[in-house]
Protein backbone atom coordinates (compact mmCIF):
# COMPACT_ATOMS: atom_id res chain seq x y z
CA UNK A 1 0.00 0.00 0.00
CA UNK A 2 1.36 3.18 -1.07
CA UNK A 3 1.71 6.04 1.80
CA UNK A 4 -1.02 8.51 -0.08
CA UNK A 5 -3.40 5.88 -0.06
CA UNK A 6 -2.37 4.82 3.58
CA UNK A 7 -2.98 8.63 4.49
CA UNK A 8 -6.44 9.25 2.75
CA UNK A 9 -7.35 5.77 4.71
CA UNK A 10 -6.81 7.44 8.09
CA UNK A 11 -8.45 10.39 7.43
CA UNK A 12 -11.57 8.44 6.29
CA UNK A 13 -11.35 6.59 9.81
CA UNK A 14 -10.23 9.43 12.50
CA UNK A 15 -12.12 12.65 10.90
CA UNK A 16 -15.76 11.45 10.84
CA UNK A 17 -16.14 10.71 14.71
CA UNK A 18 -13.87 13.06 15.45
CA UNK A 19 -16.52 15.72 14.00
CA UNK A 20 -19.78 13.72 14.92
CA UNK A 21 -17.48 14.13 18.38
CA UNK A 22 -17.17 17.86 18.21
CA UNK A 23 -20.89 18.34 17.12
CA UNK A 24 -21.86 16.73 20.34
CA UNK A 25 -18.88 19.11 22.72
CA UNK A 26 -20.09 22.82 23.90
CA UNK A 27 -17.56 25.34 23.53
CA UNK A 28 -15.19 25.84 26.29
CA UNK A 29 -12.35 24.58 28.16
CA UNK A 30 -13.12 20.81 26.78
CA UNK A 31 -13.48 21.68 23.76
CA UNK A 32 -9.38 22.91 23.31
CA UNK A 33 -8.28 19.37 25.03
CA UNK A 34 -9.94 17.78 22.28
CA UNK A 35 -8.36 20.01 19.35
CA UNK A 36 -5.48 19.37 20.85
CA UNK A 37 -5.48 15.39 21.28
CA UNK A 38 -6.70 15.19 17.51
CA UNK A 39 -4.07 17.64 16.42
CA UNK A 40 -1.70 14.80 18.35
CA UNK A 41 -2.78 12.26 16.87
CA UNK A 42 -2.55 12.90 13.65
CA UNK A 43 1.01 14.69 13.75
CA UNK A 44 2.13 10.86 15.29
CA UNK A 45 -0.41 9.01 12.57
CA UNK A 46 1.55 10.86 9.95
CA UNK A 47 4.82 10.05 11.08
CA UNK A 48 4.59 6.45 12.00
CA UNK A 49 3.30 6.07 7.94
CA UNK A 50 6.52 7.99 6.89
CA UNK A 51 8.76 5.35 9.24
CA UNK A 52 6.77 2.52 8.11
CA UNK A 53 7.09 3.54 4.43
CA UNK A 54 10.55 4.12 4.41
CA UNK A 55 11.27 0.58 6.00
CA UNK A 56 9.24 -0.93 3.23
CA UNK A 57 11.60 0.33 0.32
CA UNK A 58 11.93 -2.21 -2.49
CA UNK A 59 15.38 -3.57 -2.53
CA UNK A 60 17.89 -3.15 -5.30
CA UNK A 61 18.14 -5.56 -7.88
CA UNK A 62 21.24 -7.85 -8.59
CA UNK A 63 23.14 -5.92 -11.51
CA UNK A 64 24.62 -9.11 -12.76
CA UNK A 65 21.64 -11.04 -13.18
CA UNK A 66 21.53 -12.48 -17.17
CA UNK A 67 25.46 -11.46 -17.42
CA UNK A 68 27.41 -14.21 -18.31
CA UNK A 69 31.90 -13.59 -18.34
CA UNK A 70 33.68 -16.39 -20.80
CA UNK A 71 37.09 -16.37 -20.18
CA UNK A 72 39.82 -18.61 -22.53
CA UNK A 73 39.23 -19.62 -25.64
CA UNK A 74 36.57 -20.80 -28.22
CA UNK A 75 36.82 -23.16 -31.35
CA UNK A 76 38.93 -22.03 -34.06
CA UNK A 77 40.95 -19.10 -31.86
CA UNK A 78 44.62 -19.06 -32.18
CA UNK A 79 46.27 -20.12 -28.81
CA UNK A 80 49.83 -18.30 -29.24
CA UNK A 81 47.56 -15.33 -29.49
CA UNK A 82 45.58 -15.68 -26.39
CA UNK A 83 48.64 -16.30 -24.40
CA UNK A 84 50.13 -13.32 -25.60
CA UNK A 85 47.16 -11.31 -25.10
CA UNK A 86 47.04 -12.60 -21.89
CA UNK A 87 50.61 -11.67 -21.04
CA UNK A 88 49.38 -8.07 -22.33
CA UNK A 89 46.73 -7.85 -19.75
CA UNK A 90 49.26 -8.66 -16.77
CA UNK A 91 51.65 -6.73 -17.70
CA UNK A 92 48.94 -3.98 -17.79
CA UNK A 93 47.23 -4.58 -14.65
CA UNK A 94 50.36 -4.22 -12.65
CA UNK A 95 51.13 -1.30 -14.29
CA UNK A 96 47.52 -0.12 -12.81
CA UNK A 97 46.69 -1.98 -10.03
CA UNK A 98 42.86 -2.79 -9.42
CA UNK A 99 41.17 -1.00 -6.33
CA UNK A 100 40.04 -4.53 -5.03
CA UNK A 101 43.64 -6.14 -5.01
CA UNK A 102 42.80 -9.28 -5.52
CA UNK A 103 40.87 -10.67 -8.81
CA UNK A 104 40.21 -13.56 -10.44
CA UNK A 105 42.57 -15.37 -13.21
CA UNK A 106 42.24 -18.36 -15.68
CA UNK A 107 45.55 -20.53 -14.93
CA UNK A 108 46.44 -22.91 -17.83
CA UNK A 109 49.68 -25.55 -17.78
CA UNK A 110 51.93 -26.75 -20.14
CA UNK A 111 50.74 -30.40 -18.96
CA UNK A 112 48.28 -32.37 -17.27
CA UNK A 113 49.66 -32.87 -13.33
CA UNK A 114 48.41 -34.82 -10.74
CA UNK A 115 47.22 -33.44 -7.30
CA UNK A 116 50.27 -33.64 -5.79
CA UNK A 117 51.54 -31.59 -8.24
CA UNK A 118 49.60 -28.90 -7.54
CA UNK A 119 50.97 -27.59 -4.06
CA UNK A 120 54.18 -26.26 -5.47
CA UNK A 121 52.65 -24.85 -9.02
CA UNK A 122 49.44 -22.94 -7.37
CA UNK A 123 51.87 -21.85 -4.36
CA UNK A 124 50.79 -18.19 -2.98
CA UNK A 125 47.38 -18.41 -4.70
CA UNK A 126 43.96 -18.70 -3.19
CA UNK A 127 42.03 -21.40 -5.78
CA UNK A 128 38.73 -21.57 -6.33
CA UNK A 129 38.48 -24.67 -8.70
CA UNK A 130 40.77 -26.66 -11.06
CA UNK A 131 39.50 -28.27 -14.59
CA UNK A 132 40.93 -31.60 -15.52
CA UNK A 133 40.07 -34.32 -18.36
CA UNK A 134 41.87 -37.70 -18.44
CA UNK A 135 43.63 -37.73 -21.89
CA UNK A 136 43.03 -40.94 -23.48
CA UNK A 137 44.48 -41.15 -26.77
CA UNK A 138 42.40 -39.64 -29.68
CA UNK A 139 39.26 -40.06 -27.95
CA UNK A 140 37.09 -37.26 -26.13
CA UNK A 141 37.11 -37.18 -22.94
CA UNK A 142 35.05 -35.12 -20.31
CA UNK A 143 36.29 -32.20 -18.78
CA UNK A 144 35.24 -32.16 -15.05
CA UNK A 145 35.39 -28.93 -12.84
CA UNK A 146 36.35 -29.62 -9.49
CA UNK A 147 36.31 -27.48 -6.01
CA UNK A 148 39.32 -27.07 -5.03
CA UNK A 149 40.20 -24.62 -2.02
CA UNK A 150 42.43 -26.98 -0.75
CA UNK A 151 45.47 -28.43 -2.53
CA UNK A 152 45.90 -31.36 -3.07
CA UNK A 153 43.05 -33.16 -0.92
CA UNK A 154 39.68 -31.61 -2.57
CA UNK A 155 41.35 -33.13 -5.93
CA UNK A 156 41.86 -36.14 -4.81
CA UNK A 157 38.34 -36.15 -2.96
CA UNK A 158 37.02 -34.68 -6.13
CA UNK A 159 38.38 -37.24 -8.76
CA UNK A 160 37.10 -40.52 -6.21
CA UNK A 161 33.42 -39.11 -6.79
CA UNK A 162 34.16 -38.47 -10.69
CA UNK A 163 35.08 -42.04 -10.24
CA UNK A 164 32.26 -43.26 -9.04
CA UNK A 165 30.12 -41.02 -11.30
CA UNK A 166 31.91 -42.79 -14.41
CA UNK A 167 31.57 -46.15 -13.05
CA UNK A 168 27.74 -45.88 -13.05
CA UNK A 169 28.05 -44.54 -16.34
CA UNK A 170 29.72 -47.63 -17.70
CA UNK A 171 27.85 -49.91 -16.03
CA UNK A 172 24.47 -47.52 -17.97
CA UNK A 173 26.19 -48.27 -21.33
CA UNK A 174 26.55 -52.33 -20.68
CA UNK A 175 23.13 -52.41 -19.73
CA UNK A 176 22.31 -50.45 -23.04
CA UNK A 177 24.32 -52.76 -24.72
CA UNK A 178 22.85 -55.89 -23.98
CA UNK A 179 19.35 -55.15 -24.04
CA UNK A 180 20.03 -55.11 -28.09
CA UNK A 181 19.61 -58.62 -29.18
CA UNK A 182 19.08 -58.35 -32.95
CA UNK A 183 21.09 -58.48 -36.11
CA UNK A 184 20.33 -55.61 -37.72
CA UNK A 185 22.21 -52.79 -38.97
CA UNK A 186 21.35 -50.48 -37.23
CA UNK A 187 21.29 -52.24 -33.89
CA UNK A 188 25.17 -53.77 -34.43
CA UNK A 189 25.99 -50.06 -34.68
CA UNK A 190 24.01 -49.08 -31.61
CA UNK A 191 25.85 -51.81 -29.47
CA UNK A 192 29.64 -50.59 -30.90
CA UNK A 193 28.57 -46.65 -29.48
CA UNK A 194 27.77 -48.34 -26.29
CA UNK A 195 30.59 -50.83 -25.86
CA UNK A 196 32.37 -48.46 -26.95
CA UNK A 197 31.20 -45.77 -24.34
CA UNK A 198 31.78 -48.61 -21.69
CA UNK A 199 35.17 -48.68 -22.31
CA UNK A 200 36.05 -45.10 -22.35
CA UNK A 201 33.84 -44.40 -18.88
CA UNK A 202 35.63 -46.86 -17.14
CA UNK A 203 38.79 -46.11 -18.60
CA UNK A 204 38.62 -42.36 -17.07
CA UNK A 205 37.43 -43.95 -14.11
CA UNK A 206 40.35 -46.34 -13.24
CA UNK A 207 42.35 -43.14 -13.76
CA UNK A 208 40.49 -40.81 -11.58
CA UNK A 209 40.76 -43.70 -8.88
CA UNK A 210 44.60 -43.42 -9.40
CA UNK A 211 44.27 -39.23 -8.83
CA UNK A 212 45.72 -39.65 -12.26
CA UNK A 213 48.16 -36.89 -13.78
CA UNK A 214 44.64 -35.36 -15.47
CA UNK A 215 44.67 -31.31 -13.74
CA UNK A 216 45.47 -28.73 -16.97
CA UNK A 217 43.99 -25.56 -16.07
CA UNK A 218 42.34 -23.52 -12.26
CA UNK A 219 40.58 -21.01 -11.45
CA UNK A 220 42.34 -18.97 -8.57
CA UNK A 221 42.42 -15.82 -7.05
CA UNK A 222 45.77 -13.26 -6.07
CA UNK A 223 46.74 -9.76 -6.17
CA UNK A 224 48.59 -9.01 -9.57
CA UNK A 225 51.82 -9.20 -8.43
CA UNK A 226 51.32 -13.15 -7.08
CA UNK A 227 49.60 -13.37 -10.61
CA UNK A 228 52.94 -12.43 -12.59
CA UNK A 229 55.28 -14.71 -9.84
CA UNK A 230 52.63 -17.59 -11.01
CA UNK A 231 53.08 -17.03 -14.66
CA UNK A 232 57.20 -17.31 -14.05
CA UNK A 233 57.06 -20.90 -13.10
CA UNK A 234 57.71 -23.73 -15.51
CA UNK A 235 54.36 -25.49 -15.40
CA UNK A 236 52.52 -22.68 -16.32
CA UNK A 237 51.37 -21.66 -20.25
CA UNK A 238 49.31 -18.84 -19.42
CA UNK A 239 47.58 -16.79 -16.02
CA UNK A 240 44.96 -15.15 -17.95
CA UNK A 241 43.83 -12.06 -15.64
CA UNK A 242 39.65 -11.97 -15.19
CA UNK A 243 39.07 -8.70 -13.46
CA UNK A 244 35.37 -8.50 -14.88
CA UNK A 245 34.32 -11.79 -12.78
CA UNK A 246 32.58 -11.22 -9.78
CA UNK A 247 30.89 -14.29 -9.16
CA UNK A 248 32.35 -17.49 -10.16
CA UNK A 249 28.46 -18.90 -11.05
CA UNK A 250 28.38 -16.03 -13.44
CA UNK A 251 31.20 -17.19 -15.37
CA UNK A 252 32.75 -19.81 -18.02
CA UNK A 253 36.09 -20.49 -17.99
CA UNK A 254 37.60 -22.04 -21.22
CA UNK A 255 41.45 -23.02 -21.23
CA UNK A 256 43.56 -24.63 -24.24
CA UNK A 257 44.15 -28.03 -23.76
CA UNK A 258 47.78 -28.78 -23.24
CA UNK A 259 48.40 -30.99 -26.59
CA UNK A 260 46.74 -28.17 -28.91
CA UNK A 261 49.77 -25.38 -29.54
CA UNK A 262 48.55 -23.81 -32.86
CA UNK A 263 44.41 -23.29 -32.89
CA UNK A 264 41.47 -24.20 -30.69
CA UNK A 265 39.78 -27.64 -31.67
CA UNK A 266 37.79 -30.68 -30.68
CA UNK A 267 40.20 -33.69 -30.06
CA UNK A 268 39.71 -36.26 -32.81
CA UNK A 269 37.96 -38.98 -31.48
CA UNK A 270 38.79 -42.33 -32.90
CA UNK A 271 37.38 -43.89 -30.50
CA UNK A 272 33.66 -43.60 -30.97
CA UNK A 273 31.91 -45.36 -34.36
CA UNK A 274 30.44 -43.32 -36.61
CA UNK A 275 26.87 -44.81 -37.32
CA UNK A 276 25.40 -44.70 -41.05
CA UNK A 277 23.17 -40.99 -41.18
CA UNK A 278 20.55 -43.08 -42.58
CA UNK A 279 20.69 -45.29 -39.61
CA UNK A 280 21.20 -42.51 -36.95
CA UNK A 281 18.28 -42.00 -34.79
CA UNK A 282 17.18 -39.21 -32.37
CA UNK A 283 17.55 -39.62 -28.64
CA UNK A 284 16.20 -37.87 -25.83
CA UNK A 285 19.03 -36.72 -23.27
CA UNK A 286 18.51 -35.89 -19.31
CA UNK A 287 21.37 -34.86 -16.66
CA UNK A 288 21.57 -37.52 -13.82
CA UNK A 289 21.69 -35.87 -10.36
CA UNK A 290 25.53 -35.93 -9.28
CA UNK A 291 27.28 -34.54 -6.40
CA UNK A 292 27.79 -30.39 -6.78
CA UNK A 293 31.56 -31.04 -7.52
CA UNK A 294 31.48 -32.13 -10.87
CA UNK A 295 29.58 -32.06 -14.16
CA UNK A 296 26.65 -33.98 -15.06
CA UNK A 297 26.53 -37.12 -16.80
CA UNK A 298 24.14 -37.74 -19.71
CA UNK A 299 21.53 -40.68 -19.04
CA UNK A 300 20.11 -41.81 -22.46
CA UNK A 301 16.47 -42.24 -21.80
CA UNK A 302 15.70 -43.63 -25.91
CA UNK A 303 17.53 -46.08 -28.03
CA UNK A 304 19.82 -43.56 -28.89
CA UNK A 305 23.67 -43.84 -28.83
CA UNK A 306 24.79 -41.79 -25.86
CA UNK A 307 28.24 -39.99 -26.09
CA UNK A 308 31.00 -41.89 -24.39
CA UNK A 309 32.86 -38.89 -24.25
CA UNK A 310 31.67 -36.06 -22.92
CA UNK A 311 33.48 -32.89 -23.64
CA UNK A 312 33.41 -29.12 -22.72
CA UNK A 313 30.90 -27.32 -20.53
CA UNK A 314 28.10 -25.29 -22.19
CA UNK A 315 28.75 -21.25 -21.74
CA UNK A 316 26.35 -20.94 -18.88
CA UNK A 317 27.41 -19.69 -15.52
CA UNK A 318 28.95 -21.95 -13.17
CA UNK A 319 28.71 -22.16 -9.50
CA UNK A 320 30.00 -20.43 -6.47
CA UNK A 321 33.58 -21.93 -5.79
CA UNK A 322 31.88 -24.72 -3.76
CA UNK A 323 29.66 -25.58 -6.25
CA UNK A 324 30.27 -25.39 -9.86
CA UNK A 325 28.72 -25.18 -13.12
CA UNK A 326 27.18 -27.96 -15.01
CA UNK A 327 28.67 -29.27 -18.23
CA UNK A 328 25.90 -29.81 -21.41
CA UNK A 329 25.83 -33.62 -22.69
CA UNK A 330 29.12 -35.00 -24.63
CA UNK A 331 27.34 -35.02 -27.81
CA UNK A 332 28.56 -31.77 -28.89
CA UNK A 333 32.20 -32.38 -29.91
CA UNK A 334 32.40 -28.53 -30.52
CA UNK A 335 32.58 -27.51 -27.31
CA UNK A 336 35.70 -29.53 -26.39
CA UNK A 337 38.95 -27.21 -25.37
Amino acid sequence: MRTGDLLRRLDSRLLPPLARAMSRLAQGRLRMRVLSGAALLSATAVLLTAVWAADRRVPAGDPTVGEVVRVGVIDGQSIPGYVASSRQELAQMLATPPSTGDTYALVTLTGYLAPDRLTAVLRGVSVAQVLGRVPLPETQTQIVHIPAARIPGDVVAGMAEVAERKEAEAAEYRTLSNTLTGDSDRERQLRQVYDSGAEVATAEATAYRSSCSCVYAAVIRATPSALEQLSARAEVRAVDPAPEVRRLDRAVFLPPLPEQDDIVRPPADTALPSPAPSAAPTKTVEPTPTSATVAPTPVVTSEAPPSPAPTTPSPAPTSPPVSLPPTEPASSPSAAQ
